[in-house]
């Protein structure tokens, strides 16, 4: 399958354009821009798009497109910096207007051309920039301006190249989708070929080339990257998959459950339970640090999981399926794909001397894509819609020691945060809901006509779409007040629900 490159500018919004590409069903991947233009076109890569940056083209040391990537015949498509770049490769020229652009920015489309064809003359943009192109290249055609830009886009739909100034990529942009896909469309001439079904056959037959007819093992946590990363394998080599699932006692309502009996129903894979919640507590007892809780957390796991693989080391285990995520290999700046298992990995922070060749089927996928795989796979709704949830469990969100109590009024208090939510039809609408009990704190309240002092609990719902940034989400009152009633009336220890309205920055998604 031919890609299509994502040239990566130190653009904030490089994961966002190849999401968007692949939102209009064509493959994308991200390569950095001193990649050398060989290298890219070794990838025979359908099209390429340059990412915006920080940069000014004129400063020294700045990142230049080289010349030879326009002679190869691939269509090319700039945004905002890689616009810029892209015009005075080709001859045209960039200067400082003294207008500089940031935020919303009215459009005006002088001729609609390809990228802007069936669209409003006017659009509401997303602009960045202080630098402008203020003479397209010969050849080429403006088709928009804006105070700031002169030429905000232009296109030489011949040698199939086209850009613009502004960033079609974010959701502020009017019909940004649109213009994307006019490029790749009508302008690249690709076909939206690409979807969940290509993933499954292709990893499919990649992991049974990789695990030939060995053993493997796979951590499953309940979270979706390992759930569906484990059905991918499974689909593969069968029973030669054996999942492990360590129940620590941390879970939310009816989590281990889904995991121990949903979850096999619907796969039926091979499920070791390790029942450790008496090993965990007991090693938590009297903690209240966050960061000791998140060591002793992820040090019982270890012992758990070492003990696993020593049961299965006998039957000649040589592969650890991981979830690993798109985002989590671009951010780390790529990989191999196969490695000697690190305590910073996915699973739980592996020793060194524990080593397996790792199957990693999700590493080219965004979140929302593997969402999409899972549901194809048959996997339960519940597990493929679940919100993010810590690995270290209830223990961060319970302020002060944890303990069995405190752990079944946290549940009790998120089990009915969640119904509602669900019943509220607004799953989908919230990236998490952590619902937070401040257990070392005391509250007065009045219930029944007599005095009481009881914990009060911090409903703590977050809009996000990579949880780098988030906003609180506005949930309707009287969804909050449901949930306020039931949790007071319902959990005896629990007399004050407060509403957590902070955004990332300046806090963070937890409170711990």
């Amino acid at each position: 399958m031919q890609p299509v490159l994502v040239v990566d500018f130190g653009a904030q919004y490089a994961q966002l354009i190849a999401r968007r590409v692949r939102e209009a069903r064509v493959y994308s991947e991200i390569v950095p821009s001193s990649m050398p233009v060989a290298e890219m076109l070794a990838k025979n890569p359908a099209a390429i798009i340059l990412s915006g940056g920080p940069s000014s083209v004129y400063e020294p040391g700045a990142p230049q497109v080289d010349a030879a990537l326009f002679e190869a015949g691939t269509p090319v498509f700039g945004i905002c910096y890689g616009f810029q770049a892209m015009a005075l490769a080709l001859g045209g020229k960039v200067a400082k207007t003294g207008l500089r652009e940031f935020g919303g920015t009215p459009l005006a489309v002088t001729t609609p051309g390809t990228l802007f064809d069936g669209l409003p003359a006017e659009l509401s943009v997303w602009m960045s920039h202080g630098d402008s192109v203020s003479e397209a290249p010969s050849g080429f055609t403006v088709t928009a301006t804006s105070d700031g830009a002169p030429v905000a886009a232009f296109e030489n739909v011949a040698r199939g190249f086209a850009g613009v100034q502004y960033h079609p990529e974010v959701m502020h942009s009017a019909h940004g989708q649109t213009v994307l896909e006019h490029f790749l469309y009508d302008i690249a001439g690709i076909a939206p070929e690409w979807t969940s079904a290509n993933v499954i056959e292709e990893q499919v037959a990649r992991i049974r080339e990789q695990v030939g007819d060995k053993q493997v093992l796979c951590a499953l946590s309940g979270g979706v990257d390992s759930a569906v990363a484990a059905a991918l394998v499974h689909k593969a080599v069968g029973d030669q998959l054996t999942c492990v699932f360590v129940d620590h006692g941390l879970l939310r309502a009816g989590e281990a459950e889904q995991v121990e009996n949903d979850y096999v129903a619907a796969t039926g894979i091979k499920l070791r339970v390790f029942n450790a919640q008496d090993q965990f507590l007991g090693a938590l007892a009297g903690v209240t640090d966050p960061e000791e809780k998140r060591k002793i957390i992820g040090r019982e796991f270890i012992r758990c999981f070492e003990q696993a693989a020593r049961e299965l080391a006998a039957e000649g285990v040589e592969f650890l399926v991981q979830g690993t995520l798109y985002p989590d290999v671009v951010e780390s700046g790529g990989g191999t794909g196969t490695a000697n298992i690190k305590s910073h990995h996915n699973v739980g922070g592996l020793p060194d001397d524990l080593k397996f060749a790792l199957v990693e089927p999700l590493r080219t996928l965004f979140k929302d894509e593997v969402r999409t795989i899972g549901l194809e796979l048959g996997l339960p709704p519940e597990m493929i819609w679940r919100h993010p949830f810590p690995g270290p469990g209830l223990a961060i969100r319970i302020i002060g020691a944890v303990d069995q109590e405190r752990l079944d009024i946290l549940r009790a208090a998120d089990l009915i945060a969640r119904q509602e939510l669900t019943n509220a039809g607004l799953d989908r609408d919230v990236w998490q809901f952590p619902v937070v009990l401040l257990a070392d704190v005391r509250s007065v309240g009045v219930q029944g006509d007599g005095r009481t002092y009881g914990h009060p609990v911090v409903l703590r719902p977050v809009s996000s779409e990579d949880a780098m940034t988030a906003d609180w989400s506005r949930l309707p009152y009287d969804l909050i007040a449901r949930i306020s009633t039931r949790i007071t009336n319902e959990v005896s220890e629990v007399n004050r629900v407060t509403l957590d309205v902070t955004s990332k920055p300046p806090g963070t998604i937890e409170w711990e």
